[in-house]
Protein backbone atom coordinates (compact mmCIF):
# COMPACT_ATOMS: atom_id res chain seq x y z
CA UNK A 1 0.00 0.00 0.00
CA UNK A 2 1.24 3.48 -0.83
CA UNK A 3 2.56 5.74 1.91
CA UNK A 4 1.22 8.87 0.17
CA UNK A 5 -1.53 9.32 2.78
CA UNK A 6 0.88 9.13 5.70
CA UNK A 7 2.06 12.34 7.38
CA UNK A 8 5.67 13.33 6.82
CA UNK A 9 7.85 12.38 9.80
CA UNK A 10 9.21 15.14 11.98
CA UNK A 11 13.01 15.58 12.10
CA UNK A 12 14.69 13.30 14.63
CA UNK A 13 18.00 13.27 16.38
CA UNK A 14 20.85 11.27 14.92
CA UNK A 15 20.78 7.60 15.86
CA UNK A 16 17.00 7.24 15.86
CA UNK A 17 15.13 5.04 13.36
CA UNK A 18 12.31 7.35 12.33
CA UNK A 19 11.50 5.73 9.01
CA UNK A 20 11.90 2.13 10.11
CA UNK A 21 8.80 0.19 9.02
CA UNK A 22 6.76 -1.15 11.94
CA UNK A 23 4.53 -4.23 12.00
CA UNK A 24 2.26 -5.60 14.70
CA UNK A 25 1.72 -9.31 15.39
CA UNK A 26 -1.50 -10.23 17.19
CA UNK A 27 -1.64 -13.85 18.42
CA UNK A 28 -5.34 -14.74 18.48
CA UNK A 29 -5.32 -18.52 18.51
CA UNK A 30 -6.24 -19.10 22.17
CA UNK A 31 -9.57 -20.43 23.42
CA UNK A 32 -9.83 -18.23 26.52
CA UNK A 33 -11.43 -20.86 28.76
CA UNK A 34 -11.50 -18.53 31.79
CA UNK A 35 -13.93 -16.28 29.96
CA UNK A 36 -16.45 -19.09 29.91
CA UNK A 37 -17.97 -21.26 27.17
CA UNK A 38 -18.49 -19.88 23.71
CA UNK A 39 -16.42 -18.62 20.79
CA UNK A 40 -12.64 -18.22 21.06
CA UNK A 41 -11.84 -15.25 23.28
CA UNK A 42 -10.59 -13.03 20.46
CA UNK A 43 -13.91 -13.47 18.64
CA UNK A 44 -16.14 -12.58 21.62
CA UNK A 45 -18.24 -9.50 21.00
CA UNK A 46 -17.40 -6.21 22.68
CA UNK A 47 -19.91 -3.48 21.92
CA UNK A 48 -21.24 -5.64 19.10
CA UNK A 49 -17.81 -6.05 17.47
CA UNK A 50 -15.34 -8.92 18.04
CA UNK A 51 -12.52 -8.08 20.44
CA UNK A 52 -10.01 -9.00 17.75
CA UNK A 53 -11.31 -6.22 15.50
CA UNK A 54 -10.94 -3.72 18.34
CA UNK A 55 -7.35 -4.92 18.90
CA UNK A 56 -6.51 -4.71 15.20
CA UNK A 57 -7.94 -1.20 15.00
CA UNK A 58 -5.95 -0.20 18.10
CA UNK A 59 -2.69 -1.18 16.38
CA UNK A 60 -3.66 0.38 13.06
CA UNK A 61 -4.65 3.62 14.81
CA UNK A 62 -0.93 4.35 15.00
CA UNK A 63 0.19 5.82 11.70
CA UNK A 64 3.58 4.21 12.38
CA UNK A 65 2.10 0.70 11.96
CA UNK A 66 1.86 -0.23 8.29
CA UNK A 67 1.19 -3.99 8.66
CA UNK A 68 -0.85 -6.02 11.14
CA UNK A 69 -0.38 -9.81 11.15
CA UNK A 70 -3.18 -11.71 12.89
CA UNK A 71 -2.23 -15.22 13.97
CA UNK A 72 -5.47 -17.20 13.86
CA UNK A 73 -6.43 -20.59 15.34
CA UNK A 74 -4.78 -23.33 13.25
CA UNK A 75 -8.12 -24.31 11.70
CA UNK A 76 -9.66 -20.84 11.68
CA UNK A 77 -7.51 -18.67 9.42
CA UNK A 78 -10.20 -18.42 6.73
CA UNK A 79 -12.83 -17.40 9.30
CA UNK A 80 -10.57 -14.69 10.74
CA UNK A 81 -9.72 -13.37 7.27
CA UNK A 82 -13.42 -13.13 6.44
CA UNK A 83 -13.94 -11.31 9.73
CA UNK A 84 -11.32 -8.70 8.86
CA UNK A 85 -12.79 -8.31 5.37
CA UNK A 86 -16.25 -7.54 6.75
CA UNK A 87 -15.18 -4.77 9.14
CA UNK A 88 -13.98 -1.28 8.32
CA UNK A 89 -10.24 -1.04 8.95
CA UNK A 90 -7.83 1.87 8.41
CA UNK A 91 -6.80 2.13 4.78
CA UNK A 92 -3.20 3.10 5.55
CA UNK A 93 -2.46 -0.32 7.10
CA UNK A 94 -2.14 -3.70 5.41
CA UNK A 95 -3.44 -6.87 7.04
CA UNK A 96 -2.32 -10.48 6.89
CA UNK A 97 -3.78 -13.62 8.51
CA UNK A 98 -1.69 -16.73 9.17
CA UNK A 99 -2.48 -19.98 11.01
CA UNK A 100 -1.12 -20.19 14.55
CA UNK A 101 0.39 -22.97 16.62
CA UNK A 102 -0.46 -24.90 19.75
CA UNK A 103 1.07 -22.32 22.10
CA UNK A 104 1.21 -18.53 22.19
CA UNK A 105 4.99 -18.69 21.80
CA UNK A 106 4.69 -20.79 18.66
CA UNK A 107 1.99 -18.51 17.28
CA UNK A 108 4.13 -15.39 17.73
CA UNK A 109 7.03 -17.14 15.99
CA UNK A 110 4.77 -18.04 13.06
CA UNK A 111 3.65 -14.42 12.89
CA UNK A 112 7.28 -13.29 12.82
CA UNK A 113 8.05 -15.76 10.05
CA UNK A 114 5.30 -14.18 7.93
CA UNK A 115 6.72 -10.65 8.10
CA UNK A 116 8.28 -9.21 4.94
CA UNK A 117 12.00 -8.45 5.37
CA UNK A 118 11.65 -4.65 5.42
CA UNK A 119 9.96 -4.58 8.85
CA UNK A 120 12.63 -3.96 11.48
CA UNK A 121 10.36 -2.98 14.40
CA UNK A 122 7.77 -5.47 15.64
CA UNK A 123 4.97 -5.04 18.13
CA UNK A 124 3.41 -8.08 19.80
CA UNK A 125 -0.08 -7.36 21.09
CA UNK A 126 -2.64 -9.47 22.94
CA UNK A 127 -5.96 -9.75 21.12
CA UNK A 128 -7.51 -9.73 24.59
CA UNK A 129 -6.37 -6.12 25.17
CA UNK A 130 -8.83 -4.48 22.78
CA UNK A 131 -8.87 -0.97 24.25
CA UNK A 132 -5.22 0.07 24.42
CA UNK A 133 -4.97 3.79 23.54
CA UNK A 134 -2.96 4.86 20.50
CA UNK A 135 -0.72 7.05 22.68
CA UNK A 136 0.53 3.91 24.42
CA UNK A 137 1.21 2.20 21.08
CA UNK A 138 3.13 5.22 19.84
CA UNK A 139 5.17 5.47 23.06
CA UNK A 140 6.34 1.86 22.68
CA UNK A 141 7.31 2.38 19.04
CA UNK A 142 9.18 5.58 19.83
CA UNK A 143 11.26 3.88 22.54
CA UNK A 144 12.31 1.13 20.11
CA UNK A 145 13.14 3.75 17.49
CA UNK A 146 15.39 5.44 20.03
CA UNK A 147 17.43 2.27 20.39
CA UNK A 148 15.83 0.02 23.03
CA UNK A 149 15.90 -3.65 21.96
CA UNK A 150 12.69 -4.38 23.87
CA UNK A 151 9.99 -2.14 25.35
CA UNK A 152 6.96 -2.89 27.51
CA UNK A 153 4.15 -0.59 28.64
CA UNK A 154 3.36 -1.05 32.32
CA UNK A 155 1.40 0.47 35.20
CA UNK A 156 2.17 0.66 38.93
CA UNK A 157 0.43 -1.84 41.18
CA UNK A 158 -2.41 -0.66 43.40
CA UNK A 159 -2.37 -3.74 45.64
CA UNK A 160 0.29 -5.05 47.97
CA UNK A 161 1.85 -8.21 46.50
CA UNK A 162 2.84 -11.30 48.47
CA UNK A 163 5.24 -14.02 47.38
CA UNK A 164 3.93 -17.39 48.55
CA UNK A 165 4.89 -21.03 48.60
CA UNK A 166 2.50 -23.26 46.66
CA UNK A 167 -0.17 -24.92 48.80
CA UNK A 168 0.44 -28.51 49.81
CA UNK A 169 -2.92 -29.41 48.26
CA UNK A 170 -5.48 -27.47 46.21
CA UNK A 171 -7.54 -25.19 48.41
CA UNK A 172 -5.19 -25.24 51.38
CA UNK A 173 -3.65 -22.00 52.75
CA UNK A 174 -0.45 -20.77 51.09
CA UNK A 175 2.35 -19.58 53.38
CA UNK A 176 3.73 -16.09 52.65
CA UNK A 177 7.52 -16.00 52.20
CA UNK A 178 8.09 -12.36 51.22
CA UNK A 179 6.45 -8.99 50.54
CA UNK A 180 8.17 -7.35 47.55
CA UNK A 181 8.52 -3.57 47.56
CA UNK A 182 5.47 -2.42 45.62
CA UNK A 183 7.11 0.78 44.34
CA UNK A 184 9.55 -1.33 42.28
CA UNK A 185 6.86 -3.55 40.72
CA UNK A 186 4.87 -2.99 37.53
CA UNK A 187 1.98 -4.77 35.84
CA UNK A 188 3.08 -5.30 32.25
CA UNK A 189 0.74 -4.78 29.30
CA UNK A 190 0.94 -4.95 25.51
CA UNK A 191 1.82 -4.04 22.82
CA UNK A 192 5.40 -4.94 23.58
CA UNK A 193 7.86 -3.54 21.06
CA UNK A 194 11.07 -5.06 19.74
CA UNK A 195 13.94 -4.68 17.40
CA UNK A 196 12.99 -7.46 15.00
CA UNK A 197 16.41 -9.14 14.95
CA UNK A 198 16.40 -9.28 18.74
CA UNK A 199 12.94 -10.85 18.92
CA UNK A 200 13.77 -13.39 16.22
CA UNK A 201 16.93 -14.35 18.12
CA UNK A 202 14.96 -14.69 21.35
CA UNK A 203 12.43 -17.02 19.72
CA UNK A 204 15.23 -19.07 18.22
CA UNK A 205 17.14 -19.33 21.50
CA UNK A 206 14.71 -19.49 24.42
CA UNK A 207 12.78 -22.73 24.73
CA UNK A 208 11.31 -22.18 28.21
CA UNK A 209 7.58 -21.66 28.54
CA UNK A 210 7.18 -17.90 29.08
CA UNK A 211 4.24 -15.57 29.67
CA UNK A 212 5.44 -12.73 27.48
CA UNK A 213 7.98 -12.04 24.76
CA UNK A 214 9.95 -9.48 26.76
CA UNK A 215 10.97 -12.13 29.27
CA UNK A 216 12.57 -14.05 26.40
CA UNK A 217 14.69 -11.01 25.58
CA UNK A 218 15.63 -10.75 29.26
CA UNK A 219 16.97 -14.30 29.06
CA UNK A 220 19.31 -13.14 26.30
CA UNK A 221 20.85 -10.76 28.83
CA UNK A 222 19.51 -7.66 27.09
CA UNK A 223 17.79 -4.71 28.76
CA UNK A 224 14.02 -4.39 28.56
CA UNK A 225 12.73 -0.87 29.26
CA UNK A 226 9.34 0.26 30.53
CA UNK A 227 7.18 3.10 29.24
CA UNK A 228 3.94 4.24 30.90
CA UNK A 229 0.99 1.98 30.19
CA UNK A 230 -2.68 2.85 30.54
CA UNK A 231 -5.46 1.64 32.81
CA UNK A 232 -7.68 0.96 29.78
CA UNK A 233 -5.14 -1.46 28.28
CA UNK A 234 -6.24 -4.22 30.69
CA UNK A 235 -6.58 -7.80 29.56
CA UNK A 236 -10.05 -9.28 29.13
CA UNK A 237 -9.64 -12.64 30.81
CA UNK A 238 -12.71 -13.24 32.98
CA UNK A 239 -16.41 -12.34 32.61
CA UNK A 240 -16.04 -9.32 34.92
CA UNK A 241 -13.29 -7.95 32.63
CA UNK A 242 -15.73 -8.07 29.73
CA UNK A 243 -18.26 -6.06 31.74
CA UNK A 244 -15.59 -3.44 32.47
CA UNK A 245 -14.52 -3.35 28.82
CA UNK A 246 -18.13 -2.75 27.76
CA UNK A 247 -18.34 0.14 30.22
CA UNK A 248 -15.09 1.70 28.94
CA UNK A 249 -16.21 1.36 25.33
CA UNK A 250 -19.62 2.87 26.11
CA UNK A 251 -17.94 5.84 27.81
CA UNK A 252 -15.65 6.36 24.81
CA UNK A 253 -18.55 6.33 22.41
CA UNK A 254 -20.48 8.77 24.56
CA UNK A 255 -17.61 11.19 25.16
CA UNK A 256 -15.50 10.88 22.04
CA UNK A 257 -17.72 9.34 19.40
CA UNK A 258 -15.29 6.36 19.33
Amino acid sequence: MSDESRPSPAPQAAGTRTNTPTAAVIPAAGRGVRLGPGAPKALRALGGTPMLIHAVRAMAASRAVSLVVVVAPPDGAAEVKNLLDTHALPEWTDFLVVPGGETRQESVRLGLDALPPEYDIVLVHDAARPLVPVDTVDAVIEAVREGAPAVVPAVPLADTVKQVEPAAAPGEPEPVVATPERARLRAVQTPQGFDRATLVRAHGTVTDDVTDDASMVEQLGLTVVVVPGHEEAFKVTRPLDLVLAEAVLARRRLNDGF
